[in-house]
């Protein structure tokens, strides 16, 4: 039986090793759909980092995978508003809290809307604005609802290291 452990040891250590950074650090992801164009595309393969918020706070314009329990899935979005936010698209242009927040982002055409935040939750949209199914529609999330920051692309390799978006 000694032998036999012996044998099998490193492979185990490995195994776990794995199971621990995946469910605990980080772990791929591939993007699906075109609501995070031009920022990411459909099928690109990202990383996410599952325990940079446990020492970072979440910030506005982190991209972020949402746990969307209305539809069951997981969702890659960009965080636009923080707790206790009033957030307004307008002609165009992002309000929080009636200041006007300039981005270096281009997320092209966004319908006016007024949306409120309480506390512990956040509004994300896609960047992709005409077809993103966002918090316009699904509503706040909270931090718990939020699995994890995606600065990171791994696949296409053209596209390969951070995200600068």
């Amino acid at each position: 039986m000694k032998k036999v452990w012996l044998e099998i040891k490193d492979y185990v250590i490995i195994i776990l090793v794995v199971v621990i950074v995946r469910t605990f650090i980080v772990t791929p992801a591939i993007v699906d759909g075109a609501s995070m164009d031009n920022t990411l595309k459909d099928g690109q393969l990202v990383i996410i980092n599952k325990f940079i918020y446990r020492f970072d706070d979440i910030k506005r314009f982190d991209i972020v995978v949402v746990s969307n329990e209305i539809n069951n899935d997981k969702i890659i979005k960009r965080v636009i508003g923080l707790p206790n936010e009033t957030i307004t698209y307008k002609d165009n242009h992002l309000f929080i809290n009636g200041e006007l927040i300039k981005t270096d982002y281009d997320f092209g055409d966004t319908e006016d809307f007024t949306k409120t935040t309480k506390s512990n939750e956040y509004f994300v949209m896609g960047d992709n604005r005409v077809v993103s199914k966002d918090s316009r529609v699904l509503g706040n999330f909270t931090r718990d609802d939020i699995l994890g920051r995606v600065k990171y692309r791994l696949f296409p390799f053209n596209k390969f290291g951070s995200i600068d978006k």
